[in-house]
């Protein structure tokens, strides 16, 4: 029987991306820990349980837009502000583009 040899890939294989709720969750423990409020604080003032709160921090949770809000209102911050820093949390991750992929040029 004839020996099998794998084929070289030239692709470099690539990292997985972290998951959104992952991010999530770090970055609203980051907020929280800024703010220096305390698990229970910041639970009671978004109307959720600390427990939940504790579970969305650690990243086991897919919370709801309107529970993202609730927790961003808590701290005091916007639905957009949290987004967006989420967001930066992933673009490192993002594979980057040569110069002339994907551009569009625009005329005058």
């Amino acid at each position: 029987m004839a020996e099998i040899v794998p084929f070289p890939s030239t692709r470099t294989p690539r990292q997985p991306e972290p998951l959104w709720r992952e991010l999530l969750g770090a970055e609203l423990r980051r907020r929280r820990h800024e703010r220096g409020d305390t698990l229970t604080e910041t639970a009671d003032a978004a109307g959720v349980s600390p427990q939940y709160l504790s579970e969305m921090e650690r990243g086991l949770k897919e919370p709801s837009s309107e529970m993202i809000a609730a927790v961003a209102g808590a701290l005091e911050s916007s639905l957009l502000e949290l987004a967006g820093a989420v967001a930066d949390g992933l673009r490192p991750a993002a594979p980057q583009r040569s110069a002339g992929q994907g551009s569009v040029a625009l005329a005058a």
